[in-house]
């Protein structure tokens, strides 16, 4: 049976992030545990895929698991991925708002008027009804900032657009905290504890130099 390499195959990052705002540490526990999942079925995944590609060939009336397994393998990788991406932009000393010279304020402005259209946007995104993720993309081409609305993981991705800003949506990342119905709470401590230079890195390493204002 052909075993990919052990350096092919993914490990979960782990998070300090106990005692944010509003998000209880039973919930990032919980919230870790089912990240680990994801991290674990995409490996499982990757294995099986290359055990099939291990002849050098594809029949697909032979082998029609092969499809399923690459269309489940878009949820669970994305799964991983977006987690990451969401932990990753908390941390214990965070801010509802960027700095008045921020380059993804600045971006924000270009790309909305104001960064306060921004926010009531992106805030608009995330109370969607139904599970998902609201998520803030660069358009690399033109450093210009979009909010969009991602059901699932793998559904709703805008391709060559990278990600700023990732808010998860799911039930289990605040029903421990707040209610169904009190998701805007959840947000609010979302901004609470947004960790910006995170932000400000992915804007700087996504687009030209010339593109956003350097910072100070």
């Amino acid at each position: 049976m052909y075993a990919p390499p052990s350096s092919r195959l993914y490990e979960a990052k782990t998070y300090e992030l106990h005692g944010l705002q509003g998000i209880s540490d039973r919930t990032l526990e919980t919230h870790f545990s089912l990240y680990e999942g994801y991290v674990k079925e995409a490996n499982n995944l990757t294995t099986r895929i290359r055990n099939l590609l291990a002849d050098g060939h594809i029949d697909q009336e032979e082998q029609p698991g092969y499809s399923e397994l690459k269309r489940r393998y878009g949820f669970e990788y994305n799964g991983m991925v977006l987690h990451e991406y969401y932990f990753d932009n908390l941390t214990r000393q965070g801010s509802p708002d960027p700095g008045a010279q921020s380059p993804f304020r600045k971006a924000a402005e270009d790309s909305f008027g104001t960064y306060e259209i921004w926010k009531v946007d992106f805030v608009g995104v995330g109370k969607m009804r139904g599970v998902g993720w609201a998520v803030c993309y660069l358009n690399p081409y033109n450093g210009r900032l979009t909010n969009h609305w991602i059901t699932l993981h793998e559904s709703g991705n805008i391709a060559g657009f990278v990600p700023m800003l990732v808010m998860d949506v799911w039930e289990h990342a605040f029903i421990l905290d707040y209610k169904p119905s009190e998701r805007g709470s959840y947000i609010e401590s979302f901004f609470a504890n947004i960790n910006w230079s995170t932000v400000e890195h992915r804007i700087q390493r996504s687009v030209a130099p010339t593109s956003i204002p350097a910072l100070a």
